[in-house]
């Protein structure tokens, strides 16, 4: 490694003092040219010539010492681009000026010089030194980049769709980047005024319907999707036409993925589901989060979690003073806490092993560190699990809920975020109705305190643990087949991303017992998204891959909803995001909320605590599957003690 390193580091020195050289010789031809195009001949009077050998040695001593302090000896010039191109024409146009005041005034005033340099000549050689300073670095960089455009560089060869600056960025960073040994071969675009023209060096070929053509023709073997804001419904047409066309397809990333800084432009990925289900994506007065989180400590509970690990990732770059990531496992806050110190090394990362259930161990947590703003995305989240093991739900969804939000507002916390679902809708299941009790919890204390308690409701997140896409990736590798519980099972599906930066939008909205729904447009088929995943995957339903239909599950309904009937969705300052009001907990529940609790810390059996699930939560109707569900096995590990509810 280092000795790779110095011979790189010899070369860059080498090719300096190469353009050194050149830059000495070139000024002294500019000079010549100049003189000679002013006298009209190559021999000049002799005052001139004897101002000509005096003021040469003082015009290369400037021009060099401008260069070299403009960095024009620093710089990779393969790599040149209009930056560069700038501070070349910079340092010439400040050397000119002061060779211009030298020779014209202040060397001839001082006796210096015979008689003035003419001012044509001074002229003239300002824009020659422009040209023979440029034209070794331009020849550079264009012998580097037409090495890859001769054929000479060996790998795939790779259509770009999309002619705009994502696709620019692809392309120039695969010719600096040629390691790769990918080359870009062309543009195609249905833009026509785009059409027949060329960018970087390549010809814009025409719609994306032809691609059958432009592969044959160019002997393309994949193609790169620079459309990284592009809605799902043209993606999805694109990869279509690239696998009928014989053409592998891979994407630059999402907007989220650039912004956070994980990845670059040109960092190439197959297609993923997420890449189909695009929208706008949700932003955040950044100024406004900056001022709830810079300089503030800031916790974060299952922040080993997939949409607590990205609350840190976003919260990490606002610069807060301290950020304590909570959770139960060790393992995964272990690695959270890893990748978020090495990304942010200013910020001082405070790991806490804890259960969110052990009211005593939360109450010590929250006054030893006194967060002003809490996240708790600490829940249990799998529908037929919770089924299973109701006392489970309760304890860490209702709980554990109760237990941080008091034990937060004991130790001052202003801001307090609970991250809800879509399923706490009219649920059919444990872990629904779990939720919404929590959400009643988070709702009434807020609006009893006046501190800003509040709730974000999520419908299904992309990418997450368990979620469906890693799921049906892996049964597509295993050879299928892809299962799906109905033909009609239909989701609202949101990326982890998005959820976050929902999290934040909420954070700077929220005043107070409101809860924040993302509008996630329609609703999306669950075996649309297994088809799709299944020929992004380059086989064929039902030829390669088959899709089998397992049934519903216990507590699972067909759709989901976003509001209750009895909520008012109430605009947001953000129109992707709406405000529900009036659903908060019918009045007198909290001795059944505690008696809940208490009875799930003791193990009471499941029929039991379906009653009391259905008392505080009215909407809560469980398929009957679900009442015939009986737990298997005993309670683990130590047996939570009952918090008891506040009366707001």
């Amino acid at each position: 490694m280092g000795k790779r390193t110095l011979v790189g580091t010899e070369r860059r020195r080498v090719r300096n003092r190469h353009l050194a050289l050149s830059d000495i010789l070139g000024c002294v031809v500019a000079l010549v040219l100049a003189f000679s195009v002013r006298f009209e001949s190559v021999v000049w009077p002799d005052p001139y010539q004897t101002v000509f050998v005096r003021f040469l040695p003082i015009l290369l001593v400037v021009k060099l010492a401008l260069f070299y302090r403009a960095g024009l000896y620093r710089r990779l010039w393969r790599h040149s681009g209009m930056p560069e191109l700038e501070r070349l024409v910079f340092a010439s146009a400040g050397a000119a000026a002061i060779t211009f005041g030298l020779g014209v005034w202040l060397l001839p005033a001082l006796g210096l010089l015979p008689t003035r340099l003419p001012i044509s000549v001074a002229t003239l050689d300002a824009v020659l030194t422009v040209i023979v300073a440029a034209t070794p670095r331009l020849l550079i960089r264009w012998f580097y980049q037409s090495e890859g455009r001769r054929g000479g560089l060996e790998g795939k060869r790779v259509l770009i769709a999309g002619a705009g600056s994502a696709g620019e960025l692809i392309v120039r960073e695969l010719r600096q980047n040629q390691e790769l040994k990918v080359i870009p071969v062309g543009f195609v675009d249905d833009d026509p005024a785009k059409q027949g023209h060329t960018m970087c060096g390549l010809p814009v070929l025409g719609p994306i319907s032809n691609l059958v053509e432009y592969r044959e023709r160019l002997r393309a073997d994949e193609l790169i999707v620079a459309m990284p804001s592009a809605p799902g419904s043209v993606v999805r047409q694109v990869i279509k036409q690239a696998t009928q066309a014989g053409l592998a397809a891979r994407t630059i990333p999402g907007v989220f993925e650039i912004l956070s800084g994980r990845v670059s432009v040109s960092t190439l990925r197959p297609i993923q589901i997420e890449d189909l289900l695009r929208r706008e994506p949700v932003r955040t007065d950044l100024d406004l989060v900056l001022g709830l989180i810079e300089d503030k400590t800031i916790m974060v509970t299952g922040a080993g979690g997939s949409i607590g690990s990205e609350i840190c990732r976003q919260i990490g770059v606002l610069h807060p003073r301290r950020l304590v990531m909570l959770g139960h496992g060790e393992n995964s806050i272990f690695n959270a806490v890893a990748e978020i110190t090495e990304q942010f090394p200013s910020v001082e990362v405070v790991p806490v092993i804890a259960d969110v259930r052990d009211r005593i161990r939360m109450a010590m947590v929250m006054q030893a560190h006194r967060p002003s703003v809490v996240f708790h995305a600490a829940a249990h989240k799998h529908v037929p699990l919770m089924e299973l093991n109701v006392a489970e739900a309760v304890g860490n969804n209702v709980a554990g809920v109760l237990n941080t939000v008091e034990t937060a507002l004991d130790a001052g916390t202003e801001c307090f975020v609970l991250i809800s679902t879509d399923k706490a809708v009219r649920p059919t299941n444990v872990m629904g109705a779990t939720k919404r009790i929590a959400e009643g919890i988070v709702q009434n204390l807020g609006q009893a305190t006046g501190k800003r308690f509040f709730s974000v409701r999520f419908g299904n997140v992309l990418g997450s643990r368990g979620s469906v896409v890693p799921i049906f990736l892996r049964q597509i590798e295993e050879g299928g087949p892809i299962t799906v519980t109905h033909p009609e099972m239909r989701r609202y599906f949101m990326t982890i991303p998005e959820s976050v930066q929902l999290v934040l939008q909420a954070a700077v909205q929220g005043q107070g017992g409101e809860v924040f729904v993302l509008d996630m447009g329609e609703p999306v088929k669950i075996v649309d998204l297994a088809a799709d995943l299944i020929r992004l995957s380059g086989r064929e339903v039902g030829k390669d891959i088959e899709i089998h239909f397992t049934g519903v599950r216990p507590g699972e309904k067909l759709y989901e909803e976003l509001f209750f009937g009895q909520e008012n969705a109430e605009p947001t300052k953000h129109p992707k995001v709406l405000k529900a009001r009036h659903a908060d907990l019918p009045a007198g529940l909290a001795p059944v909320i505690a008696n809940l609790i208490e009875r799930a810390s003791l193990g009471a059996p499941d029929d039991e605590l379906r009653p009391l699930l259905r008392q505080l939560v009215p909407d809560y109707r469980p398929e009957s599957s679900a009442h015939n569900v009986t737990r298997s096995g005993g309670e683990s590990g130590r047996v939570p003690s009952a918090p008891v509810l506040r009366q707001p």
